[in-house]
């Protein structure tokens, strides 16, 4: 089985089993709070599974805010720690790119649209699926303002997405496992750099 791991929106944690299909989910719709539910929803993910070996673990990568992604990456990394198994990272636009062409039979290209706040979405724009089955990315994640997002995307079709489906995730991750491929480096893809930074040195007072 395949558990994965996504905080890039809301917080959301499945389980699909060798062939990708569904075992166990659980999700809160939050973008705040990761911290505060992902240990529940994993342990409820985890009972309804009912124990089962899990083989590999997907972290969803971003785009996502600082603080809420690295949370689930975190936890994907340290369960995976404990297990012994590896960590698959996994773009997290990827999960509902497949959800959309899988369950609307989408074609030709169309942007996933995801709330990036401060007025802005991120946008990631794809095609079809590839030959392993994988969502075709034709445009990279950007961060564009709302206003302007239709503007930008000129004529693709927008699928905004408000919860992130992990089970969709987990399917991505098992694709990319069967084909030998890797879709994402260990750095998440932030939004933007957090607002807090390190204090420079402290100032010398002369006597």
């Amino acid at each position: 089985m395949i558990l994965a791991v996504d905080t890039s929106l809301g917080s959301a944690v499945a389980i699909v089993d060798g062939d990708g299909a569904l075992v166990s989910d659980a999700s809160s719709p939050d973008p705040l709070g990761h911290a505060e539910v992902i240990g529940d929803l994993l342990a409820s993910a985890l009972d309804e599974a009912g124990g089962g070996e899990i083989a590999h673990v997907v972290a969803g990568m971003g785009p996502g805010p600082f603080t809420g992604l690295r949370i689930g990456i975190a936890t994907a990394r340290a369960f995976a720690l404990g297990r012994g198994i590896d960590v698959i990272p996994v773009p997290s636009h990827l999960a509902p790119a497949l959800t959309e062409i899988e369950r609307n039979g989408a074609e030709g290209r169309f942007a996933v649209v995801t709330d990036a706040r401060r007025r802005e979405v991120a946008v990631t724009v794809f095609e079809g699926l590839d030959a392993d089955g994988i969502p075709n990315v034709v445009a990279g994640t950007v961060l564009v303002p709302r206003a302007d997002a239709e503007a930008h995307l000129d004529g693709v079709r927008a699928v905004e997405v408000a919860v992130l489906d992990a089970a969709s995730l987990a399917r991505v991750g098992r694709r990319a496992v069967g084909a030998g491929r890797v879709l994402a480096g260990q750095e998440p893809l932030y939004l933007r750099q957090p607002d807090v930074t390190m204090p420079g040195a402290p100032k010398k007072v002369s006597a």
